[in-house]
Parts: structure tokens; C-alpha cells; sequence
């Protein structure tokens, strides 16, 4: 049976032949494109994530617990050095490294290309990759070392982030030191539960969130990469964040003097009404829960020390160990469902802008990592330090409010 035949059988189990209908105006080579594309996709997999992701989790009130948290801010000087030096003895004997999950583009920002290219308007213009690697370089200069840098892509800015950094010459660093690889994506279905092209000759496909980053690391023989250089704790965190501290010896040394695998640096929760997840217990393991499952009591509420216990949320900042790495490549992460906006081709085979979201993407996310582990350790920063994230223009988190923030701290 030739490749058109097993596609459109494919199709027809699932319902999906629409994404056939201009297969007779396409040239050969986008035919084959088309085709191998229908059969590399595991159906299967997509339609069951979609009927799954409908159902609303649940979590039990008397099922969620705190989790305890350093408060940076109100450590002795005397804890501050003592884990410092801790920390520093990991990166001095070169066994720390970082991954950047830069798989996004700039669309939010109604900018063109990798986000990690986007520019901050600073003097001179630095762009995103720009400031994370100055502070590798900072880091690498005070410690005599060279930190190895791990750049997760995505199918749509893997080419073109790996010829901007050729282009600037990989800022100065050590180009050696420096690995790509780029993360898996799934199709989107739209509300009907269709899947959608992005051209006549090709499905539309989203990368499949920052989950990923685990078994991408496996898929492309970068956690052996690391074992060969003897690396013991990774840092991740995104693109964006112009203010973060990636290369933290205080963080390093109190996960690696708590004896657990994994850690993460959290915010304040300031509005305890407001929607943003926070880190729990769940089940007795280290989650990240909606806050919708807290009642008002769980929410106010404080440890006999004045304590905080259900305000600690996610600022995409984690410390893992490499053996915990290895452990949870090798797991399935649950997808979650997200609406967004995206282009397609309509009926007449011409693209078409939706005005309201249109699509549901699935991802998978990195904290989901954590309930695999009996405990981890929280390192609650300030914003004022660590956090400037630039998301889009017009939210709290837009490219003004980083930028000063960005001066406020380096100036």
C-alpha cells in the first residue's frame, strides 16, 4: 500500500479527511511533505489528550499541605555565606550547568522570529539571549570556569536561532560550550475537533510545552553530555526573564545541603484571590496546584512562625539534580489543555485570521516533574530581584517595565 492510501485511511479512521482537500493542487514535493506528516502523527494520542483534557481536576481540600520555604530576604548573613560557599564549590569544580528553554516566538509581542532574539531597548540594544549570556560570562569570569549553555529550540526557530547566534558570533562565548536541541510538538484541533493546516500541504503543529525539555534532553543524547562532563545541578528557566539570577550559588547550596533532588525559586503571592497557581503538597508529593482548590482559611493562612503557607508561586526557576533528570526522562507527564488563537487554512483554501481563540494546544509543564519526588526546596526571591519577565506589550510584564527594571538592577 503506497504512503497516499495508508494517510488516507489514517484519516478516515479519525475523521480528519479535510486535511486532504487540496492534496491535487500541491506539487510533488509538498505531497510527500503532507503525507509524511499525516503518517509520522500518532492520532491516537492527540484525540485521547483532547477528550481527556476536558475532564476538570479535582483536589480534595485535606489532600493539600504546605511546603516549606527559605525566604531569601530573612536569612542570617551567616546562612547567606555558608550556603554560598556551598554552592560555589559545585561551580568551581565545573559540575553546574544551564537550560534555557527558548522554544517561542515573539508573536505576543507582534515581533518576527525567536523570542530569544527579541531586543531590549537598552544602550547598546541587547537581546534576549545577549543578557543571558552575559551573565554566564560574568559567572564564568569570577569562577574560572566555563558553564556549559543547553538551548532548547522549537521546529519553528530551531534553524534560525542557531544562524543568530552564528551571526553574533555566539557573544564571545565559547562556542564549544554551547549545545542546541529542539523540543517535540503536537497538531492542534479546533473546536469541532478537527486539526487545522497552516498551509494546504501542512498540518498546523505547536511545540509541545516546557515539559518536553526532559526527554528532548534524553532524545538528543544531552543528558549523556552532561554525564561525560560530570555536571551534578542544572538550572533551568526561560527566555525572557531579564532580571534572573541563572547562575545562584545560594540556591545551589541549600538544595544541595538539603539532600533533595530538586528545588525551585518562588514569588510572593500578593492577592490571595488571585488566580495564579501556588506550590503545595498534593497527595503527600510537590505540586503546583490551582489556587481554586484552596478555601479562604487555606489561603491567609500562616505556620507559628509568622510563615506563609499556600503564597509561594512559580517563576519558572528550577534546580535540578542530573540524577533526578535521568529519572523523569524516562516518564509520561500529563498534557494539559490550553485555547489559543491561530491562523489557518479555511474551506477555500486561503489562510484565515480567527478573531477569538479558535484552537486548543496541549502542553505538557515542567512542575509536573516534581510529584515524582517526596520533597523539594522553595527559595522564595523578591521581584524587585529576579523578576522581569517580558511577555507581551500591553500586560504587567512588557518590555518598559523590564527594561527598567532591568537598569534598576545593572546600572
Amino acid at each position: 500500500m503506497d504512503n497516499f492510501l495508508k494517510a488516507k485511511n489514517i484519516l478516515k479512521k479519525y475523521n480528519q479527511e479535510h486535511l486532504l482537500n487540496f492534496y491535487n493542487e500541491l506539487d510533488d514535493v509538498q505531497k510527500e511533505f503532507l503525507l509524511n506528516q499525516i503518517l509520522r502523527i500518532d492520532f491516537k494520542q492527540i484525540f485521547d489528550l483532547y477528550e481527556a483534557s476536558k475532564i476538570d481536576e479535582v483536589i480534595p481540600c485535606n489532600l493539600i499541605e504546605p511546603l516549606h520555604y527559605f525566604d531569601k530576604t530573612k536569612m542570617t548573613c551567616d546562612e547567606v555565606n555558608m550556603y554560598t560557599q556551598i554552592g560555589e564549590e559545585y561551580i568551581k569544580r565545573c559540575e553546574f550547568a544551564v537550560v534555557t528553554m527558548a522554544g517561542g516566538q515573539g508573536t505576543r509581542l507582534g515581533y518576527k522570529g525567536p523570542k530569544g532574539t527579541f531586543e531590549l531597548d537598552i544602550v547598546p540594544k541587547k537581546s534576549l539571549f545577549e543578557i543571558l549570556c552575559d551573565n554566564l560570562k560574568k559567572a564564568n569570569k569570577k569562577y574560572n570556569v566555563t558553564i556549559p549553555w543547553y538551548i532548547m529550540t522549537s521546529i519553528y526557530n530551531d534553524e534560525s536561532t542557531k544562524q543568530f547566534f552564528k551571526d553574533k558570533n555566539f557573544f564571545g562565548y565559547p562556542k564549544d560550550s554551547i549545545k542546541f536541541f529542539s523540543q517535540s510538538q503536537l497538531p492542534l484541533i479546533d473546536i469541532n475537533g478537527n486539526l487545522i493546516l497552516e498551509e494546504t500541504y501542512k498540518i498546523k503543529e505547536a511545540s509541545n510545552g516546557n515539559g518536553d525539555v526532559f526527554e528532548s534532553l534524553k532524545r538528543h543524547n544531552i543528558i549523556q553530555d552532561m554525564k561525560n562532563k560530570n555536571i551534578k545541578w542544572i538550572f533551568f528557566s526561560g527566555v525572557d526573564n531579564v532580571i534572573l539570577d541563572i547562575v545562584d550559588p545560594v540556591f545551589i547550596g541549600i538544595t544541595a545541603d538539603s539532600n533533595t533532588l530538586i528545588s525551585s525559586k518562588t514569588l510572593l503571592k500578593k492577592d490571595v484571590n488571585a488566580p495564579d497557581w501556588i506550590f503545595a503538597r498534593r497527595n503527600g508529593k510537590p505540586a503546583i496546584i490551582n489556587s481554586s482548590h484552596l478555601n479562604d482559611d487555606m489561603k491567609i493562612a500562616k505556620d507559628e512562625n509568622g510563615y506563609d503557607l499556600y503564597r509561594e508561586i512559580n517563576m519558572l526557576a528550577h534546580l535540578f539534580n542530573i540524577s533526578a533528570i535521568e529519572f523523569i526522562a524516562n516518564r509520561n507527564f500529563p498534557y494539559h489543555r490550553a485555547f489559543k488563537k491561530n491562523t489557518f487554512v479555511n474551506d477555500e483554501g486561503m489562510k484565515q485570521i480567527p478573531e477569538s481563540p479558535n484552537t486548543f494546544k496541549f502542553e505538557t509543564f515542567i512542575f509536573d516533574a516534581f510529584s515524582y519526588f517526596d520533597d523539594m526546596i522553595l527559595l522564595r526571591v523578591k521581584d524587585d530581584d529576579e523578576f522581569a519577565p517580558i511577555k507581551d506589550f500591553n500586560g504587567p510584564h512588557n518590555p518598559e517595565i523590564a527594561k527598567d527594571m532591568y537598569l534598576n538592577k545593572f546600572s
